[in-house]
This record gives C-alpha cells, structure tokens and sequence, in this order.
C-alpha cells in the first residue's frame, strides 16, 4: 500500500480507502462490515469514508459498531463523516436539512460521535456549498469542531474553486483553522474539476483530494453495456437517477475500448480505472466501496497495475474516452 499526505497536512492516508455509501445498512450489515474493514485494514487501508446522511445515520452506526468489534487503537485509523443533508426531513426541520448554519453543524458532529460511538473524528466534510449561510458563519463553525477536539481536520465536497478559496480566506484572514481537502468526484468521464478547475488551489493552498466514484457508480466495471443487471447498484430503486447515465450508449462504447488495455495489462476494467485515479499525484486517496469481500479484494488488485500505467498507456486510455469526459 502506497500512502500520501493529505494536502500539506502531515495526515498520511493510504492510496486507496473503503467508503460506505450506498452499501452500509442497505447491503452491508455489522458483520459484513466488520469482515471488510478487517480485510482492508490488513491490506493497508487506513482511512475510511463515511456521512451522517448514508443510511439516515445507520451508516456510521454500523461503521462504528465494526470497529469496536474489531477493537483497533485509536491511532492507526481514520474516519470520516459529512454534513449539510441532514437527517430529519420534516417540513417544520428547517435548521437540520441542507445547510451549513451554526445550529445544525453544532449538533450534527454530536450526532454522528454518538452514532460512532467515538470521541472524534479525523475528518469532516461540509458535503456540498450552502448559498443561504454566510460562508464566515460555516468556516467558523467547523474551525471550532476543530477547536474543541470534535475532528481534527476539515474540508469540502463538491465545492467549487471559488468557494473553496473564498473559504480558506476567510479563515485565514481570522486566524482560524482552514480546510485541507476537498471530496469531489473523480473518474474518466468526469475530469474537468479535478484536473482544469482546481488546478492553482493544489499550490496556492495546498488542497488535498479524497475522490470518490472511481468506476462512475459501475459504469466503468462494464456491467452495463447490456442494460441494468439485477443485484446491480443500479437496480437499486433509491438509485434511479443513475440509470441513463449508466446505460449511455457512448461511454459503454468507450469502456469497451478500455477492455482490451486492462487486460493487456494483467488487470480489470475495474482495476484499470481506479489505478487511473490513483496515477494522479493530487489524489490523496481514491475512495472505493465493495458489498461484499471478493469486490473489495478485486478493487485492491488495482494497486498492482498503478506502475503499469505509462505515458504510452495513460495516452491511449485518454483516446478510448476521448470527448467523453465532463
């Protein structure tokens, strides 16, 4: 296992890491759970993924109630958890759902430290920009969860450049603790972001990235180049709006073009396109989820295939998805 700082952090955190989204509580309970995190641990993986919203709170539940059992020291891992969705959606709820006010990130890492059952946690995310919240009131608000020993580093998801940067202004203008990464989705039809966008912030603030959806939610598996099969994360009725996408006739094409480069490289479409992740040196780390032990062990053959990845190679994948990419 290869580690990387997290931006100009001293965090070290492995290559690849374990996210829970999608699987815990709705494929993936305590003990399956707790069997993964233990393979992936003994792989190397130190760092794991997770958000008060995957699952209405029952992921980070479940994460926490596996690492008890499987009894680690503090020290040789991190955790992770995001906020702005909210858990309780009732219509009278105003202050707990899609925001980034004082009130609700308060009480939101209280929350999810209860749900763990830990003192802190390593990491934490605003999971996507607030418009309505003065982004004065959301820096200081996370500068003091870090203040107060309630998580020791904190960032962004799905950011843009901007308000990254407006952010990290702030808070350095106030002397308050600034944020360090950025989680954005990242994947051979979705580059731009990663690569054009936040291209300045990597020197001029040092943002670390934790990326997610590596295999663009198993469109780059090529298991949809037939339709949706059942079992899939795309059968899923609460993943419906990934259905076309998934099913786009173009970028199965092209991910039938990127087989024949797998296998001559000894791998998998889907080993093939987390090591493209990981090829980029201002990823941090490459999230990855697995519902079941076997995905999660396929997934960690990727890292054979990262010093495979040559400039020869890296131009043809590059030609194989060629003016399909966002």
């Amino acid at each position: 296992m290869q580690y990387r700082r997290l931006g100009r952090s001293g965090l070290r955190v492995s290559v690849l890491s374990l996210g829970s989204w999608v699987t815990y509580h709705n494929q993936v309970d305590t003990g399956a759970a707790a069997e993964m995190l233990a393979a992936a641990f003994d792989a190397g993986i130190n760092f794991f993924d997770n958000a008060e919203v995957y699952a209405g709170g029952r992921s980070e539940e479940i994460m926490g109630a596996a690492i008890r059992q499987l009894g680690w020291p503090r020290l040789n891992y991190v955790v992770s958890t995001k906020f702005f969705w909210g858990l309780d959606r009732a219509g009278d709820a105003v202050n707990r759902r899609d925001t980034l006010n004082r009130k609700y990130l308060m009480q939101a890492i209280d929350g999810s430290l209860r749900r763990f059952g830990l003192d802190f946690v390593d990491l934490v995310y605003c999971h996507r920009p607030d418009p309505h919240t003065p982004v004065e009131e959301t820096v200081r608000a996370m500068s003091d969860i870090i203040t107060q020993g309630k998580a020791l580093y904190w960032g962004t998801s799905e950011w843009s450049a901007a308000d990254i940067s407006k952010a990290w202004e702030v808070a350095d203008r106030h002397g308050w603790h600034k944020p360090v990464m950025e989680q954005p989705q990242y994947h051979l039809f979705h580059r731009q972001r990663v690569e054009q966008e936040y291209a300045r912030l990597y020197e001029d603030i040092g943002l670390g990235l934790t990326t997610w959806s590596p295999l663009a939610s198993g469109l780059l598996t090529g298991k949809y180049r037939q339709g949706v099969p059942e079992g899939s994360r795309g059968a899923l009725e609460s993943m419906a709006f990934l259905r076309e996408g998934l099913t786009d006739p173009a970028k199965n094409a092209a991910v039938a073009r990127l087989e024949p480069i797998a296998a001559e490289l000894g791998g998998t479409l889907a080993q093939l396109a987390i090591a493209w992740v990981a090829k980029n040196p201002r990823v941090s780390t490459v999230i990855t989820g697995a519902s079941r032990l076997s995905q999660l062990q396929a997934n960690l053959g990727a890292l054979a295939l990262l010093e495979r990845l040559t400039p020869d190679v890296m131009a043809r994948i590059d030609a194989a998805t060629a003016g399909l990419a966002d």
